[in-house]
């Protein structure tokens, strides 16, 4: 197997950059920019930190990440298991990814930056659903915005419902933990408990 060792060895092996790639990369948020934001009910959050690297989904109605200036994101944090996955890295490296999504559309939108967060009570209660504020908001001060191209999406076909798979066609959460621990989780009462644990606990 040859493997590429360094980065002379691998932009030999690619072409040169296209043009658009590099002049799209900006350090800021235009209006233009923040119409994809707004329109996102889903962003995925790459961080990283000693225990390693961490990519995690936020959603919520679209527009719940708020554009509070053009260099600076605010994102809920809502309730969810309580790892903290992502939270812990913020804490001790600050570097942020993030990969907006909006259903049906192409073009994704990738904002990086740095992040911290903050438990100020007026603007977590900002945030607040069904009269739950989040625990906390991570604040993104933006180095770099930029939109990626959609052929990763034509590709995969990603927004195509024939292409839509049933839950069935595939092994639950419960199953999941069932196996790895043995038979000492119930995975189908896991399972069946679910849909109410979701409705009580969404928020």
């Amino acid at each position: 197997m040859n493997v590429i060792r360094t980065v002379e060895e691998l932009v030999a092996h690619y072409d040169i950059p296209v043009p658009s790639s590099l002049t799209k990369e900006i350090n800021y948020l235009t209006e233009l920019h923040k119409a994809y934001i707004d329109a996102s009910p889903f962003v995925l959050m790459a961080t990283a930190g000693p225990g390693g690297l961490d990519c995690s989904p936020r959603g919520d109605p679209a527009g719940f990440v708020r554009v509070a200036d053009e260099r600076t994101l605010l994102i809920p944090d809502r309730r969810g298991n309580n790892r903290l996955d992502t939270l812990r890295n913020i804490v001790v490296d600050q570097r942020v990814g993030l990969l907006f999504l909006v259903p049906g559309i192409g073009v994704t939108m990738r904002v990086n930056g740095n992040a911290h967060l903050t438990t100020d009570e007026p603007l977590r209660e900002s945030f607040a659903i069904a009269n739950k504020p989040p625990a906390t908001v991570i604040v993104v001060e933006i180095t770099s915005v930029y939109t990626q191209c959609p052929k990763a999406l034509i590709r995969s076909k990603l927004w195509d419902a024939d292409g839509f798979r049933d839950p069935s066609e595939l092994p639950t959460v419960g199953e999941i933990n069932e196996l790895i621990t043995n038979g000492e989780f119930d995975g189908k009462a896991y399972d069946d408990g679910y849909p109410e644990r979701v409705r009580q606990t969404i928020y």
